[in-house]
């Protein structure tokens, strides 16, 4: 029996699955004075993601292992632990335990992955005490552990805005038949943003209507979306020259019909009429990128 086992009295492990957050766009809408940047992104959550584990009552603990685990410390610095962490101090007393982590995305990718683990952390620690998930601790806990973090609490399709804390109404997305893709190359969003160059109070674009419900089809959301884009795309080709390669790529994928960067990149994504079309593009662009992370998977 392993010792995290062994210490619950055999309790069985509580699970969940981190699923990559994907930006289906991004845009920058300034610099508040006090340095954060003001953004607004429609979030739509992969087929793909990591996986969560805890033995509850167990001390408290991360191990990490997986195909993507080699270079991720399981210290104070995890965002899993992080998490932990924020939640006791929401919930003082609260039942805690040992977390297993199966890494499985990309680390630094825009997809949301450390932000996923720890709202994966957080659910099952909330399933432990009794918490709902609309908490209004539980989410501020979220909001203190990272941006990205409310939303990937749910991973349903939602209109983020703010740094990540104010959330839209969850969104009936229709399925998006989409390959992701991820070069290898980790981009910190920091240095991203430290590209984009704006200057403390600086407006970019006027926020859209949050109420705005996207369209029902595929097909129209996709068009809808071909008018917006990605404001950190720039930046982060800066950075990493790579992305625009993998844009490329997607973009000349037979049935690509939209290629765009997620989050503050490396990944990117393209968009497919149905699961076919994605899985051989999928295929396709192993065969010609073997190094590279590649995906077929259903957005919504």
């Amino acid at each position: 029996m392993p010792p995290a086992a062994a210490a619950a009295g055999g309790a069985s492990p509580l699970r969940t699955r981190a699923r990559a957050k994907v930006n289906l766009d991004l845009r920058v809408l300034g610099r508040r004075p006090d340095g954060y940047h003001e953004l607004e992104s429609l979030v739509a959550f992969a087929g793909v993601g990591d996986e969560l584990s805890l033995v509850p009552h167990a001390p408290s603990s991360l191990a990490v292992a997986g195909p993507r685990a080699a270079g991720l410390a399981a210290d104070d610095g995890n965002l899993v632990l992080r998490a932990a962490r924020a939640f006791a101090d929401a919930f003082p007393g609260a039942a805690t335990g040992a977390f297993r982590l199966v890494k499985r995305l990309p680390v630094a990718s825009g997809i949301g992955g450390g932000s996923a683990d720890a709202a994966a952390a957080l659910r099952l620690l909330a399933r432990l005490n009794g918490v709902a998930l609309s908490d209004r601790s539980l989410r501020a806990a979220a909001a203190r552990v990272g941006a990205d973090v409310p939303v990937c609490l749910e991973s349903r399709a939602r209109l983020m805005a703010g740094i990540g804390e104010r959330l839209g109404p969850v969104l009936r997305l229709p399925g998006l038949f989409a390959v992701l893709a991820n070069p290898g190359v980790p981009v910190g969003t920091v240095g991203v943003f430290g590209v984009l160059g704006l200057a403390p109070g600086e407006t970019c674009a006027p926020a859209r209507r949050v109420a705005s419900a996207p369209p029902a089809g595929a097909a129209e959301l996709r068009a809808a979306l071909a008018c917006s884009g990605n404001d950190l795309a720039a930046p982060a080709q800066r950075i990493a020259p790579e992305i625009g390669e993998v844009l490329e790529r997607l973009a000349a994928l037979p049935g690509s019909r939209l290629a765009r960067m997620s989050g503050s990149g490396a990944t990117c994504f393209a968009l497919f009429d149905d699961c076919r079309a994605s899985a051989a593009a999928a295929k396709t662009l192993a065969r010609e990128r073997p190094g590279w992370w590649i995906r077929a998977t259903l957005l919504r």
